[in-house]
């Protein structure tokens, strides 16, 4: 498959990082999840995002999970590898290596903390993308970044033949559009945001990174085949229903609520990497009432 016409599918789940009650990556147990995560509708992972606590696994480490979990899940779903940063020379450097373990695509954060210019985010991504075969896609998120990447950027990244698409979770609809009204013809919007889903579907989006699909992943799949076959009131009376889990996983810092749910579930996952801390009760509360609301769609073994 031509890496300009590559589709992973529109429902990607943001794929939490397991681990010991040590601290240790768990990577039997990550194994089982992204299993279980494609039983319960993703169509394929990111490995190593934030929602995977990235900032605190070690390079090592992320190798590791990449080679690992693509090996667990072979053909059956997109493994894609979460290999940006805020230096372009590490960024390529674990790039290069991510493709070796056999992922299938990367994403590529929105530089951080150095605040490049817009010209720099475009030079970024276009030398991060030369450096190898696999489809790109960038992921723009201001709220983590303090950066947000214009639209006019992300049209000018779409003529890169494997820059596929954005994960775009900036929330600013207008800026959504022009990137997809602007781009080139199959280059494809992921929303970043779970509430976001639907209203970037309506503009002409196609589909979300998930972290919400971790418990209600069918529901989520059946959104979105709703909205794709013209059945627009079931898929909006579904978003409407998971609006309140969607609120309470994002109450505080993700992923803490939602590792806490998991872990309430049955589904362990292991604790939090400091800096991030266990939620307070008021939180934890909150998720183990909404899980007693919810149908949980992730499968136990």
């Amino acid at each position: 498959m031509a890496a300009s016409n590559a589709k992973f599918g529109r429902l990607l789940t943001a794929m939490v990082t397991p681990f010991t009650a040590s601290g240790a990556v768990d990577y039997a147990r990550a194994k089982k999840l992204a299993s279980a995560l494609l039983d319960s509708g993703s169509d394929g992972l990111v490995v190593v995002g934030t929602t995977g606590e990235a900032p605190t696994l070690e390079h090592d480490e992320k190798l590791r999970l990449f080679s690992e979990i693509k090996n667990a899940v072979g053909h059956r779903g997109a493994v894609i590898a979460g290999t940006g940063s805020y230096s372009t020379a590490q960024t390529i450097a674990l790039t290069r290596e991510a493709e070796a373990t056999g992922v299938d695509g990367i994403l590529l954060v929105v530089p951080y903390y150095n605040k490049p210019t817009q010209e720099g985010l475009y030079q970024h991504f276009k030398a991060v993308a030369a450096s190898t075969r696999l489809p790109c896609i960038p992921y723009n998120v201001p709220s983590r970044t303090s950066l947000n990447m214009s639209a006019e950027t992300t049209i000018r990244l779409s003529q890169i033949d494997n820059i596929i698409g954005i994960k775009e979770a900036s929330a600013n609809f207008d800026q959504i559009s022009r990137v997809i009204e602007g781009s080139r013809p199959g280059f494809l919007v992921w929303s970043g945001n779970d509430n976001d889903t639907l209203p970037i579907l309506a503009l002409g989006g196609y589909g979300i990174v998930s972290v919400a699909s971790h418990l209600v992943g069918k529901q989520i799949k059946e959104m979105i085949d709703n909205f794709v076959n013209g059945k627009t009131a079931e898929a909006a009376r579904i978003h409407r229903h998971l609006v309140p889990l969607v609120n309470i996983l994002f109450s505080i810092t993700s992923p803490i609520p939602l590792k806490y749910a998991m872990n309430q579930y049955g589904f362990p996952v292991g604790p939090l990497r400091l800096p991030l801390t266990e939620p307070d009760e008021k939180t934890a509360a909150a998720v183990r009432e909404a899980l007693q609301k919810y149908q949980i769609d992730l499968p136990l073994a």
